[in-house]
């Protein structure tokens, strides 16, 4: 008998965890209500274009989505990111127009550095009084929440238009895929286009996905939001992991003030207002817990999309008011939140059952 006709009896199907039930859950949503757009609606649902521009729009959003996605997963919480990114582009736009660096080239790469650099240092900050004085994360990130934002009026009270010849250029910049296009009345093929901002949001997904599932310090910030006194006896450094989560928050805050201003290039007091609370619905609709240990970052994309389809949804109806994508959104988020308690309370429950000793059929020995 050959090799190939033996027959292996198959492993039984390993069931689905929390974080991938959850983040399957926000896909399947995504993918109706995204297709319900398309049948009902029409017009640009049917291009690829439409769906590019949710990622063009909303590029920042879904980094900083990703960076609270870590936050939380290790039971942290960070509510400054909206005002770092404003301090970023703020800081960016003026060097951009000040720093007299006669290299085009040279310039941008230095602005990029130095979104990365004020990413960081709000990042080692906040982590470092988080985890180090065990101060609550709540009122360290709220504080620097304000100190960015005080930071960034002082720097300009007005907006900041950036003049720099080069960086303007790679605005302008887009990938283009003629395949993805369509062909308009006159008979020119137009081509999709997608931005630089949204490809290297697109980049930090798979990234934080990868560091998250295939690496020590995925495993370490989950078992620190799962328990806590488990990751204690299991030997992580507790402090050194939530440390690390705060600064990688930091850092990815900075990347998202820098795609921002790409997309935008102008610095203002108002940039990304309201941007933190949106980021957190977007990890909570994507599966994440704001109690820990539980979270996929592929759910928080699709998480930022869906919200990133209910604002144009509502932009192309009559109810375009801003009140009812707030309503929306507030909808959605209470949707979510009931959906993970009910299934978690489920899956919880037929653990416990599971675990419990049979003890019908048992007779007692003779």
């Amino acid at each position: 008998m050959s090799a190939r006709q033996i027959s292996v009896p198959g492993r039984r199907r390993e069931p689905l965890t929390d974080s991938q039930l959850l983040m399957a859950i926000t896909i399947g949503i995504f993918v109706a209500m995204y297709a319900a757009a398309m049948v009902f609606m029409g017009g640009g649902f049917l291009r690829t274009q439409q769906f590019f521009d949710l990622l063009n729009d909303n590029a920042a959003l879904i980094i900083i989505s990703c960076s609270l996605t870590i936050v939380m997963i290790g039971g942290g919480i960070n509510i400054s990111v909206g005002g770092v990114i404003s301090f970023t582009v703020m800081a960016c736009s003026i060097f951009l127009n000040t720093s007299g660096i006669p290299d085009s080239t040279l310039s941008i790469l230095a602005t990029f550095l130095l979104a990365l650099l004020i990413g960081l240092a709000f990042g080692l900050l906040q982590g470092f009084l988080i985890s180090y004085l065990d101060i609550q994360p709540f009122i360290v990130t709220l504080a620097g929440m304000f100190l960015s934002r005080g930071l960034t009026t002082m720097l300009s009270v007005n907006p900041v238009k950036v003049t720099h010849e080069g960086f303007l250029a790679l605005v302008k910049t887009k990938a283009a895929f003629s395949w993805l296009g369509y062909t308009a009345k006159n008979g020119n093929l137009i081509p999709a286009k997608l931005e630089i901002g949204a490809i290297a949001a697109l980049c930090v997904v798979v990234l934080v996905y990868l560091m998250l599932r295939y690496t020590s310090l995925g495993r370490h910030i989950y078992a620190l939001g799962g328990n806590q006194q488990s990751a204690l006896m299991l030997g992580i450094n507790i402090r050194r992991t939530r440390f690390i989560t705060y600064v990688l928050s930091g850092l990815l805050s900075g990347l998202a003030g820098f795609v921002f201003l790409m997309h935008k290039p102008a610095g203002n007091a108002s940039v990304a207002m309201r941007s933190e609370m949106d980021a957190i619905a977007a990890s909570i609709i994507g599966g994440t817990l704001l109690t820990g240990g539980v979270g996929n970052v592929i759910g928080t994309f699709f998480g930022t999309m869906i919200l990133a389809t209910i604002q144009k949804i509502i932009a192309l109806s009559p109810l375009n008011e801003s009140w009812w994508q707030e309503m929306a959104n507030g909808a959605m988020l209470g949707l979510f939140i009931l959906l993970q308690s009910v299934i978690l309370s489920h899956r919880g429950k037929g653990r416990k059952e599971a675990n419990e000793p049979k003890k019908r059929g048992r007779t007692k020995p003779q």
